[in-house]
């Protein structure tokens, strides 16, 4: 059986009855208001939204009326001005008010119809629900929010945790002037680079300078470990190859549990006063030679080649080396960031001839000059630095003529 086809007339009815249906049911409000304000027509969506019955909006309602007092005030200072001066004005965040009195955040587009002369007529206005947006927009901003508390409180531990990595200051070493300088390469401003000096009773001093394998929070774990341990060893034998053995046990004890290298290199010295100056005794495994720069004008390396890296191997070797500081004298140790710096064009490695022309050149100067000088340096290098690095600078003063005092 054949089914008929509807007429042209009963097609033309269902066209109007669909677009009736539509414009009153639509998934968003829609309203039509004269010059004045005053609301001529709309939807039923919008009038469900608001909770309002056709009479008591139509004809006696102006679209400001249904505004809270904020969104009001922004619709005759800014909307409305808008809408005369372009003709249309799109989706503008507002807030209306139901007939419960409560507040739906909504989206505004309003169009003005025109006649064929170009004469307004009536605003068109589309309306959009934006409570299920509003309450995005909060919990994206409460997400925000909580990730910067978040970000605060890690910054927090990250501050806490580096401080403890390294002396908040250098202590006052009777006749010795000792400055230090860190550079963090780490993004979290957690390295892995440390150093200290601290007194080891009967006048005398340790010091130590080193570098953990890798960044960030691993190397900071692996450098507190290794700098209390040190400190720990010197209270046993402050003999400066005694400590690195002793921490070379106890990094390689450690592996088992931690998949992660755990090894560094490091340079371990003691300062022992005399008549003019301190003997020192220096041990190194794996770590770049310290410079002397001598009050003469001169600048060398105390030579611990072959020295092996400290938590790689059972038995490792290490180098000890003897040296005087004299009035005058400074003894510098640096971490490999200032030497495997790629500063330039050609990108080319600074080494340690380079490192030891620049400190000749110094020489002779105090402490405090070195450091600044290196850090100077440093700054140079640009993104050329791309390592941790810590410098650490021992020097004793010369005395000033007829006083002794130093200078």
């Amino acid at each position: 059986m054949q089914r008929s086809r509807p007429t042209d007339a009963a097609f033309a009815a269902l066209l109007e009855d669909s677009a009736e249906d539509l414009y009153e049911n639509a998934p968003c409000g829609y309203l039509s208001t004269l010059l004045d304000g005053r609301i001529a027509k709309i939807n039923q969506t919008l009038l469900g939204w608001l909770g309002h019955e056709r009479a008591q909006v139509v004809g006696r309602m102006s679209f400001s009326d249904l505004l809270t007092v904020g969104g009001r005030m922004y619709h005759e200072t800014h909307f409305a001005p808008l809408l005369r001066m372009q003709g249309e004005v799109g989706g503008i965040a507002l807030e209306m008010r139901t007939a419960s009195g409560e507040r739906l955040p909504v989206l505004v587009t309003s169009t003005v119809r025109t006649a064929s002369d170009g004469a307004p007529l009536l605003i068109r206005t589309t309306v959009f629900d934006a409570r299920d947006r509003r309450a995005y927009e909060r919990e994206l901003l409460r997400a925000r929010q909580d990730a910067e508390r978040d970000r605060e409180r890690l910054q927090n531990v990250v501050a806490t945790l580096q401080r403890s990595l390294l002396p908040p200051s250098l202590p006052r070493v009777p006749g010795l002037e000792a400055v230090a300088h860190y550079h963090t390469a780490s993004p979290d401003n957690l390295g892995g680079d440390f150093y200290d000096l601290f007194p080891l009773g009967d006048g005398r001093w340790c010091f130590f300078l080193g570098d953990v394998c890798g960044k960030g929070p691993e190397a900071a774990a692996v450098t507190s470990l290794t700098r209390y341990t040190l400190r720990a060893a010197a209270l046993h034998d402050p003999g400066p190859e005694s400590m690195l053995r002793s921490l070379d046990t106890v990094l390689r004890d450690g592996q088992a549990a931690h998949p992660a290298p755990r090894y560094c290199t490091l340079i371990v010295g003691t300062l022992t006063p005399d008549e003019d100056g301190f003997a020192v005794t220096l041990a190194a495994g794996g770590h770049p030679p310290a410079l002397l720069l001598g009050a003469d004008g001169g600048a060398r390396h105390l030579d611990t080649t072959g020295g092996m890296l400290v938590g790689v191997i059972p038995s490792p070797v290490f180098v000890t080396v003897e040296a005087r500081l004299r009035p005058g004298d400074t003894l510098l140790l640096y971490t490999d960031g200032a030497i495997e710096a790629r500063p330039g064009p050609d990108r080319e490695r600074f080494g340690q001839d380079a490192l030891l022309s620049f400190a000749a050149e110094l020489a002779p100067a105090p402490a405090p000059a070195v450091v600044e000088a290196v850090v100077a340096l440093l700054e140079g290098f640009g993104a050329g630095l791309d390592d941790d690095t810590a410098v650490l600078a021992l020097g004793v003063p010369r005395a000033s003529p007829g006083d002794g005092t130093p200078v």
